[in-house]
Formats: C-alpha cells, structure tokens, sequence
C-alpha cells in the first residue's frame, strides 16, 4: 500500500512593503511621542539618584490626575521591581523611567530601596569542617 500523496500548498504572495516614513526637516524620520513629553519638563532638571537594580515599591495608588505613565508605573510597582524592569515593561529608555521616579518620588507615591545583596558565601573551611563532623557521626 503507498501513502496518499500530500498537495503541495502554494506560498502566499509576499506583502507589499510598507512605504517609507516621510523625513521631516532635516533628514530625520518622523517621531509620534517624543520623550520630553513622556517624562515632562521637569521642574529643574534634577533627577534622583536610580540605577538600574534600584528596587522601585508603589505607596500608593496612582491618583486620577496622573499620567497614563506614571499610572503604569504605580501599577507596575505594587511588588517591587527594579528599575530596569520597569524600563522594558513600559517601553521606555531607562533616561526616561529615571525622569518619572523623581518625579513620582518627590510626590512619595513611590518608594526607593537599594537592591538586596546575598550574604557572603560561607568560607570553604568551614563548610569542609562541618560536613567532615556530620560524616564521623
């Protein structure tokens, strides 16, 4: 007996390509959202100190005047999370996170705390003597 023989499917028509954005002034593409209204002016220009493993914990709710991003981030942030997280979560360049934790820290809707560090590793000699005590045991 021989296997039916299976009918080749035809490939689909490649799509046409999407045209090309138009170049605004000065050679460069057109940008939607800019960052600068993302994150806002800032009232003057100082930013807190965060880096990216700079844990990031929601105090509050985010109010009804917030912005829809600061308002994700709180959302975001009812367990901690780090700055970096929060980055790639929301889409947004990590310079642009930093401008809306100032912003959200200086209002105290959220908290900074420092990353937890593991303990040390115990020192080889001693887990060496213990586990030669369990042994003559």
């Amino acid at each position: 007996m021989t296997p039916p023989r299976r009918q080749r499917r035809t490939p689909a028509p490649a799509p046409e390509p999407a045209p090309p954005p138009e170049p605004a002034e000065g050679g460069r593409e057109k940008n939607p959202e800019r960052l600068y209204v993302v994150a806002g002016p800032g009232e003057d220009g100082a930013r807190a100190a965060v880096d990216l493993v700079t844990l990031i914990v929601a105090r509050a709710e985010p109010p009804p005047s917030a912005s829809p991003e600061h308002a994700a981030l709180l959302r975001l942030c009812s367990a901690p999370l780090s700055a970096a997280e929060l980055s790639a979560y929301l889409n947004l360049p990590f310079s642009a996170i930093t401008v809306l934790i100032t912003e959200l820290l200086t209002a105290e809707l959220v908290q900074a705390r420092a990353p937890v560090v593991r303990q040390a590793v115990p020192d080889r000699s001693l887990l060496e003597a213990v586990m030669h005590g369990l042994q003559r045991l």
